[in-house]
């Protein structure tokens, strides 16, 4: 095993702890990616050899470290490849790392038992066209023919999930930063069953988001949306943007279209968190122009309100849904 998936157990609040446990990480390799918002996968190949530890031993040696210095537990998974990494980790608990065996008929025992979705990037209409036909395995899908898979799912898609079923791991562990996603979260004072004062959390989650991005001069691809019941379940939802921007509107249309599709009937929220991801630099995005005044009047003012921040705080200027007090909304 040479490839770790990590996952921290952190708590919404302290996701910006992130950075500083990755750099934990880096103690022990410098090829670490991170998976926002609360894990990464870290290469240990270079590390097994200079301290003479096998992957598992050193996954003990992050998680004692994670706790000492940091007072965060984490759950790990260690593979082979990046794949199987996090495949082990959805079997780890806090205290004992799953490893993924490297001999083939291993691997191919641990994964037979799996449901699809265990598989990484295999979502739930892949799961459930697959069980339609009885293939709700790994081991049954690695025993289909390659033809009946891309019937199913497509060429390219039938071709992958045949590889990863039958444990072929291509993928590798790209280093990155955490810089590429911002978040923020509004919880709620009480559960809240108003979907007005969601949309109100929404806008103020996107005025926040979008304002951060212009400070940093950073556009994003991706706006994820977060949404925490008060049974203590939640419901995420991501949307790849028309074209990388910065713009609040923007951000704010996507939050709201996010929102409207789950379609949720009285439920109670305790808190709603947006996610940027995909975090480019803004003078290498590219904009469409277009011949409505509105619009470049919009993005003037919105410069404007971006200088009366900077000098009087971040209330000086907001947008008119947000003029009066946040009801429900924690301080």
């Amino acid at each position: 095993m040479t490839i770790l998936c990590v996952r921290f157990q952190l708590p919404p609040t302290r996701e910006a702890d992130l950075p500083r446990l990755l750099g934990m990480l880096e103690e022990f390799t410098p090829v670490v990616q991170a998976l926002p918002p609360d894990g990464a996968l870290a290469d240990l190949r270079g590390a097994e050899r200079y301290f003479g530890r096998d992957a598992v031993e050193l996954a003990s040696v992050i998680r004692v470290r994670s706790l000492a210095l940091y007072g965060v537990d984490c759950v790990i998974g260690a593979g082979p490849g990046p794949m199987l990494a996090r495949v082990a980790l959805r079997d780890a608990v806090p205290g004992v790392t799953c490893a993924v065996p490297e001999e083939r008929d291993a691997i191919a025992e641990f994964l037979a038992d799996k449901p699809v979705a265990a598989l990484p990037g295999v979502g739930a209409a892949t799961a459930r066209t697959l069980g339609d036909y009885g293939l709700d395995t790994l081991g049954r899908v690695a025993a289909a023919p390659l033809s009946t898979l891309q019937r199913l799912v497509g060429a390219k898609a039938g071709r992958e999930l045949h590889e990863k079923a039958n444990g072929v791991d291509r993928g590798r562990v790209v280093p990155n930063a955490v810089s590429r996603s911002l978040a923020t979260e509004r919880p709620f004072v009480r559960d809240e069953l108003d979907p007005d004062r969601h949309r109100r959390a929404l806008l103020s989650a996107a005025e926040e988001i979008g304002a951060r991005l212009r400070a940093l001069e950073k556009v994003c691809r991706t706006l994820t949306l977060t949404v925490r019941y008060a049974d203590r379940s939640a419901t995420t939802r991501s949307r790849t943007l028309t074209e990388p921007t910065a713009h609040s509107p923007d951000l704010t249309r996507a939050a709201y279209g996010m929102y409207e599709a789950l379609g949720l009937q009285r439920a109670r929220v305790r808190a709603i968190a947006l996610r940027a991801e995909g975090l480019d630099p803004a003078d290498q995005a590219s904009h469409q122009l277009t011949f409505d005044p509105v619009d470049e009047k919009v993005r003037r003012i919105e410069e404007v309100a971006d200088r009366a921040r900077a000098k009087f705080g971040p209330r000086a200027v907001m947008p008119g849904g947000l003029g009066h007090r946040l009801g429900g909304l924690a301080a």
